[in-house]
């Protein structure tokens, strides 16, 4: 046991020593075992919370869901100009990105906003959170576990190791995608007289697998050229975006082709 644990104290030294020091004074950065406690927790949520609100009535988060959803619109609206511009100032090429490890002006703002964007999934674990307590438990699909759940992983190596490079384009894509969305969920937030105005929910499923599948040929593209940039994580990436495609494909398949096919 003793032995054990000696492994594990040694493979997270191992961890701890080995990422990029400009970020390891961020919260939440140098050791993972914050990330895995915040993990374990949400988990815990997920499987407890529906049971406790079984009895329960719904609480009414009408306001405060109005203002998250449009907060995390404003914060997504950041990161991607924040993406958009530095990665244009710096000359960043779409197709192979090797990291700057420098402290310049634009390496660190770049480094920054990787941190806002991990930060930012945490977050968004609120969002599991405000479906259970409004009962809407149907809503927490394994698909919407795996999309929240094991991404803050993705996006703490990222900012402990390779802060910056590759990881911008993915950052471009999704808060933009999460602009549109989140602009969604506010205005669906407001009030049942919104639907009207929401016809667009299909296309912005489809606005998510197309950024999906985009990530795919840019990692992929990178696996099989040189680029200064570590396969592990254009590995980690590929795999992840592999099954979210396949989840998020089936559910717009059950969602809108097969109910249509039904009718």
């Amino acid at each position: 046991m003793a032995s054990a644990w000696q492994s594990v104290l040694s493979a997270h030294q191992r961890i701890v020593d080995n990422g990029d020091k400009r970020t390891d004074q961020w919260l939440l950065v140098y050791s993972p075992v914050p990330v895995l406690i915040i993990f374990l927790v949400y988990l815990s949520v997920v499987f407890v919370g529906p049971r406790l609100m079984k009895h329960r009535q719904p609480f009414d988060l009408k306001v405060i869901l109005i203002m998250y959803n449009f907060a995390m619109v404003g914060l997504s609206a950041y990161m991607f100009f924040e993406f958009l511009v530095t990665s244009w100032l710096s000359n960043y090429s779409y197709l192979c990105q090797p990291v700057d490890y420098s402290t310049s002006p634009l390496a660190m703002r770049m480094a920054r906003v990787c941190w806002w964007f991990f930060f930012s999934k945490v977050i968004e674990l609120s969002d599991t959170l405000f479906f259970i307590l409004r009962k809407k438990s149907n809503q927490v699909t394994f698909l919407h576990v795996f999309h929240h759940g094991p991404l803050i992983f993705n996006w703490w190596a990222g900012v402990k190791y390779v802060p910056g490079g590759q990881s911008w384009f993915i950052g471009l894509l999704n808060t933009f995608v999460h602009i549109v969305m989140y602009s969604y969920y506010g205005l669906a937030a407001i009030g049942p007289h919104m639907q009207k105005y929401l016809w667009w929910k299909r296309y912005l499923t489809s606005l998510q697998l197309l950024q999906f599948l985009l990530f795919l040929l840019h990692t992929g593209y990178n696996l099989f050229t040189e680029c200064d940039f570590p396969d592990s994580m254009n590995m980690l990436v590929f795999g992840y975006c592999v099954t979210l495609t396949v989840l998020f494909g089936n559910f717009y398949y059950q969602s809108y082709l097969n109910k249509k096919k039904q009718k």
